[in-house]
């Protein structure tokens, strides 16, 4: 006769076999299992290496001093004796640009703040990478390049102290309403390129001068807990996306709060009509954001504005309030895309602006001398489970393929919309010819079911 014990043993593993076995057949959105590596998320263990707490090593408790070179000199310190972990104590610690190496680690304490110097003079210039073209631009205040297993972990505060480059740059588009992002001389919050087993956990982000986060051709990365914000009000904080992921595989963004003056996450990889022949581009594969809230944002997620190839991307399990757009396809005529399974899934959302936005984005437009636009694709890209109200349910542009030379040249193909409940100020009937092959299941859009 079976014990009372091993009864309730039985009956727990027939309640979690279900689970189990749908937990281990997780996909990405073309059918390839996702590996277990995204679901290996243990918080980042300082306690495996020597600590060097920069207040023992010559930095000064003063938040009007730069100290750039002391605490370099910390890092520096750590990676010629094996590595180990760089501790910011609680205070403000004013530095211009730092570089981390192999071995070393930055770990942030409750009530530490690292705050950029609103000086440019003090990040130099170097070869790097920003909006998809690999030149020389000025470094970010964090900077990690060609890293095997980089962490900033803490509860502490990466501020990029960028009130005067907001200003500025405002400034500078009045005076010159064509001048470029780049033109107004600014540093990024994070850059790490050419990276793998990268996790950033647990810190704040915020007010960088320029985009906060930012992956090159790295991969294995996971960002967690995080909160990255800039404002859009009194000053707004232009440009500062909260993660760009530019040529990238396996990244997983999950329990993060974002909140910035311009896209949240956003797939970069590469601009130019011979974007896709240059080896210094990339693509995007294996992206999964979940779990996360969202404040205001221009986007959600956004693919694009300089982006060649994403393949395998997952947004789900989120809240949002106030985004300007849930997803949003650039599609750029000067540049070959191709976007490609996509789902975007367990939303929960108001006052968005755009349910789907997908426009021709020409700003900067440049064939840089090739005498035809390029072609460019979307496709199995899927909506569902979705309730929210917004101000559009359906932004979708068709191409303007009339034979010309510089004519706006995509495919929208292989598109779900599935199990979706949207209010929406403005609703006009879904456009269905400028998808091809497009298919909707339980659509309600204002109390009415549409498909």
């Amino acid at each position: 006769m079976i014990n009372q014990k091993v009864k309730l043993a039985i009956l727990l593993i027939i309640a979690i076999l279900p689970n189990l076995y749908v937990f281990a057949q997780e996909q990405f959105p073309d059918g390839t299992p996702i590996p277990d590596w995204f679901r290996q998320n243990n918080v980042t263990d300082i306690n495996k290496g020597k600590r060097y707490r920069i207040t023992d090593n010559g930095v000064k408790t003063d938040s009007a001093l730069l100290q750039t070179q002391k605490i370099q000199a910390v890092i520096d310190k750590a990676h010629k004796n094996g590595g180990g972990v760089v501790i910011v104590p609680r205070g403000t610690f004013l530095s211009g640009s730092l570089f981390f190496k192999q071995g070393t680690h930055l770990y942030l304490e409750e009530g530490a703040k690292l705050k950029g110097s609103d000086d440019i003079s003090n990040f130099p210039i170097l070869m790097t990478r920003m909006e998809g073209q690999s030149l020389k631009y000025f470094a970010a205040l964090v900077n990690a390049d060609s890293l095997d297993g980089f962490t900033i972990s803490g509860k502490g505060t990466i501020d990029g102290n960028g009130l005067r480059y907001w200003k500025s740059f405002w400034l500078r588009r009045e005076f010159n309403p064509n001048c470029t992002n780049m033109d107004e001389m600014r540093p990024r919050l994070l850059y790490v390129s050419r990276s793998k087993n990268v996790q950033i956990s647990g810190v704040t982000c915020m007010n960088s001068p320029f985009w906060t986060t930012h992956f090159y051709k790295c991969e294995n990365v996971k960002l967690l807990n995080l909160h990255i914000s800039s404002p859009k009000a009194p000053v707004k904080a232009p440009s500062t996306d909260a993660v760009d992921i530019d040529g990238c595989k396996n990244f997983l963004i999950k329990n993060c709060y974002m909140s910035v003056n311009d896209d949240a996450v956003a797939l970069k990889g590469g601009k130019g009509p011979l974007a896709d022949k240059d080896e210094r581009n990339g693509e995007n594969q294996n992206i999964i954001i979940e779990d996360c809230t969202y404040g205001f944002c221009h986007g959600v997620l956004t693919l694009g504005s300089e982006s060649i190839h994403n393949r395998n991307i997952i947004l789900r399990r989120l809240k949002v309030h106030n985004a300007e757009r849930l997803l949003w396809l650039k599609m750029r005529p000067d540049t070959p895309q191709d976007y490609e399974y996509v789902l975007v899934e367990d939303i929960e959302g108001s006052d968005i602006g755009n349910f789907l936005f997908v426009r021709p984005w020409t700003q900067f437009f440049d064939l840089k001398g090739e005498k035809a636009s390029r072609s460019s694709f979307s496709r199995n890209i899927t909506m569902r489970n979705i309730k929210l109200n917004c101000e559009n349910f359906f932004n979708v542009g068709a191409s303007e393929n009339k034979g010309n030379a510089n004519a706006y040249t995509y495919k929208l193909s292989d598109f779900t919309f599935e199990n979706l409940n949207l209010q929406a100020k403005k609703f006009l009937d879904i456009d269905t010819s400028v998808i091809e092959r497009f298919t909707l299941k339980n659509v309600t859009v204002n109390g009415e079911k549409r498909f």
